[in-house]
């Protein structure tokens, strides 16, 4: 059991900046997540925590105590890798039973068969335990490598993208059971991900990191629900939201917020947001499943609009549209009947919008959550 502190972390390649000026914290058995696109700086803020790599400014806090000198192995944390780092010559049992085999974390026999055993079923690969790793796929060899962690206790889990390799099904499962395993093993955990949906259904909190930086730290809920700027709204969400300039006009006292060349009207709510921040020039983001559409006008927030493509997947589809030169996507039912370049009508559910600045830093009016509760945060 352990708690984390990063604080300041700063680490450059030669000219390159990996970190710059990187803090947050992990709570003791947290499931904490990084995630980021490639090149962001995941791993190596992982390096850092393991003692990989040295910093070239700031610190690294285990239980309160700094471990910058700490050497990795008395850091008692385990990681496991992206590439599986398993040993050729060992089997799949003997490379699982490695740590509790070392000098460090010797145990007597039976613990080490008790817990390779359970760790392997957990994994679904105990009838593997014979085998070579040339024997194995790559997904098989995957879960190997996180058996070899998972058999251990120690203070932190360190994972690198441990499921990215495996097939879609699996890795579904593997989410499910990853959480379950954290929460039984009462062990706090820094996951490293570039995928969203294993950040949102994993995650107890979420660092989004970009370029080096970290963009938001929040739950799973204001993440996407509250995301601080266009990066993190966008990288949420498949498919990705909507992002249109837009501005506020008033006429006869009455406020509408025009897109796509088209005034639209809004909510008395809404405007009274809207008046509070004194907005005029915004960027409002809509998800897809907050755009409908019609064949015909119902009222005058309709706006006209052509299939520009159309994907199914499944029961559902992607549906983009042209309007003028921009492109608007939604989600529909995949048996909806419909042709390249057909008008249809559209609607933006502006009271479902979040609204950032001009330049899309930060967000200014989230207008409520998935409960209907009103959310207003400023940066």
């Amino acid at each position: 059991m352990a708690d984390i502190k990063v604080e300041n972390i700063t680490k450059t390649f030669k000219k390159d900046v990996a970190l710059k000026d990187v803090s947050f914290e992990v709570k003791d058995k947290e499931f904490f997540i990084l995630f980021g696109p490639a090149g962001a700086g995941k791993t190596t803020l992982l390096n850092i925590i393991a003692g990989i790599y040295l910093p070239d400014y700031g610190h690294v806090y285990l239980n309160k105590k700094c471990i910058d000198h700490v050497e990795p192995e008395d850091r008692n944390v385990a990681m496991v890798f992206e590439d599986y780092a398993l040993y050729p010559h060992l089997t799949v049992y003997d490379n699982m039973a490695s740590p509790l085999r070392s000098p460090r974390y010797k145990q007597p026999k039976e613990v080490i068969d008790r817990e390779v055993k359970r760790i392997a079923k957990i994994l679904r690969i105990d009838w593997l335990l014979e085998r070579n790793p040339s024997e194995l796929s790559n997904g098989q060899r995957q879960r190997v490598g996180l058996g070899r962690a998972l058999v251990r206790t120690p203070e932190v889990f360190l994972m690198d993208e441990p499921i990215t390799h495996l097939d879609a099904k699996l890795r579904h499962q593997m989410r499910a059971e990853l959480k379950d395993m954290q929460q039984n093993l009462d062990t706090t955990t820094i996951y490293v991900t570039h995928d969203y949906l294993e950040a949102l259904s994993l995650g107890d909190r979420i660092a989004v990191i970009n370029k080096g930086q970290i963009e938001q730290i929040g739950t799973p809920k204001e993440i996407y629900y509250t995301p601080a700027n266009e990066f993190v709204a966008s990288a949420f969400g498949e498919p990705e939201i909507n992002i249109f300039d837009s501005k506020i006009i008033k006429e006869n006292g009455v406020s509408k917020i025009t897109i796509f060349d088209h005034d639209l009207s809004i909510s008395k709510k809404t405007k009274q947001l809207i008046d509070q921040y004194k907005l005029t020039d915004i960027r409002i983001g809509i998800r897809p499943k907050n755009v409908k559409y019609s064949f015909v006008k119902k009222d005058e927030n309709c706006i006209l609009g052509v299939v520009y493509s159309f994907e199914p997947l499944g029961a559902k589809a992607i549906l983009t549209m042209k309007i003028g030169n921009e492109f608007i996507r939604l989600l529909v039912s995949s048996d909806i009947g419909i042709e390249l370049n057909q008008e249809v009508f559209i609607q933006l559910d502006i009271e479902n919008g979040i609204f950032f600045d001009r330049n899309g830093e930060n967000i200014i009016v989230k207008q409520r959550d998935h409960a209907g509760r009103e959310l207003v945060w400023e940066n």
